[in-house]
Parts: structure tokens; C-alpha cells; sequence
């Protein structure tokens, strides 16, 4: 019975599955999703504490528009984030 052929290796080690190894998100990336967050969240309740005359009176009812904008910027942040 006949002998099938040897596969050839390749003659790189496997170095890409090493050099996407786990790493951590920095700290930087933590603390700029999480202040994103708060912010939209105290942009918000400023907005609302003061009846609309804070924190930008020119933009109105938009103000809810850019707190939820910046807390959405934050939450898409956390699709990256690793512990």
C-alpha cells in the first residue's frame, strides 16, 4: 500500500497567534470611558436642576441630546474595555 506524503511545515514559528496575546486595556482608556460617563450623567442633572439655564442655555432642550450623547460615548467605550 502506497504511503502518503509528509506535510510540509512552514519554517516561521507561530508568532501570530503569540504577539495578539491578552492585554489589559490602560488606564487611560478606563478613566476616559468612566469620565465620559459621569459627565453626561451630571450634564444632565444640571440640565435639570436649573430649569435649562445651565449648563449651555443656548442649546436648549439639545442639552439632554449631548448628555446622553457623551454617556452613549462612554457605554460605547466598555465594547473595548478589558479587565
Amino acid at each position: 500500500m502506497p504511503e502518503s506524503k509528509q506535510r510540509r511545515r512552514s519554517s516561521r514559528p507561530d508568532t501570530a497567534k503569540k504577539e495578539k496575546a491578552y492585554r489589559p486595556t490602560p488606564t487611560w482608556y478606563k478613566v476616559v470611558m468612566f469620565g465620559l460617563m459621569i459627565l453626561g450623567l451630571l450634564w444632565i442633572m444640571v440640565f435639570y436642576i436649573t430649569s435649562g439655564q445651565w449648563p449651555v442655555p443656548p442649546l436648549g432642550g439639545w442639552n439632554i441630546g449631548a448628555g446622553f450623547g457623551l454617556l452613549l460615548l462612554g457605554f460605547l467605550m466598555t465594547t473595548r474595555w478589558r479587565s
